[in-house]
C-alpha cells in the first residue's frame, strides 16, 4: 500500500488499557489519514488507565465477533498492564491477533501488548521488546528479548513504554506502507 490515507487500522483494547498507548496512535494514524477503529470484546465504551489512575474512556466501534481481518490492513495493540492480561485470556481476542499474524499485515504492539503476542505464539524465533518487565515471558515464549525503542521482525512491530509512542507510530506507518509480509511460521 502506496498512500497511507486509504489505510484502515484496528486498534484492539478493553478496560485497562494504557490511555497513551491507545489515544497517541489513534489521533496521530487519523492526522496522517487513516481511518482508525476500536475494537473490543464488549460494546459500548472502555476505560482508560492513565499512569496511576482511572482515566477516559472511548467509545468501542465493532466488538471482536464483527471483525474481519481483510478489512484493516494493520493491528494496534496497547498495553498497560490491565488491558493485555484481560485480552489475553480471552481465546476472540488471540485468535484475531494470530489471524493478523497469519495474514502477512502489520501488527503492533507497544509496552505489555507483547503478552498478546505470546498468546498467540506469534514470537518464537523473532526479535522483540517490550516494557522491561515483561522480558522473561517474550524469552520464554522463543523471542531474541532486546532492549530498544522499537523493534520490527518481518512486520511485527513492539516497543517498550509510553516514551517511545513517536517512534512507534511512525514505523506503523512505514509498515503500512510496505503492506503485507510474508512471514514464516513463528
Amino acid at each position: 500500500m502506496a498512500d497511507f490515507k486509504s489505510a484502515s487500522i484496528l486498534i484492539l483494547a478493553t478496560d485497562g488499557y494504557e490511555r497513551s498507548e491507545l489515544r497517541v496512535p489513534l489521533e496521530e494514524l487519523r492526522k496522517q489519514g487513516a481511518e482508525v477503529r476500536i475494537a473490543s470484546i464488549k460494546p459500548g465504551q472502555i476505560k482508560s488507565w492513565d499512569e496511576k489512575d482511572w482515566g477516559d474512556s472511548v467509545d468501542v466501534d465493532l466488538v471482536i465477533s464483527d471483525v474481519n481481518v481483510e478489512d484493516y490492513d494493520a493491528i494496534v495493540l496497547p498495553g498497560g498492564q490491565i488491558n493485555p492480561d484481560v485480552l489475553r485470556a480471552d481465546e476472540d481476542a488471540v485468535e484475531l491477533v494470530r489471524s493478523f499474524v497469519k495474514s502477512g499485515k502489520p501488527v503492533a504492539a507497544i509496552c505489555h501488548g507483547p503478552w498478546l503476542l505470546v498468546e498467540a505464539d506469534a514470537l518464537r524465533g523473532r526479535k522483540a521488546t517490550s516494557y522491561s518487565s515483561i522480558k522473561t515471558d517474550l524469552r520464554n515464549a522463543g523471542a531474541q528479548w532486546v532492549d530498544e525503542a522499537v523493534v520490527v521482525d518481518n512486520g511485527i512491530i513492539t516497543s517498550r513504554s509510553p516514551k517511545d509512542l513517536q517512534p512507534f507510530v511512525a514505523k506503523i506507518v512505514e509498515e503500512v506502507k510496505e503492506g503485507r509480509h510474508a512471514r514464516r511460521a513463528a
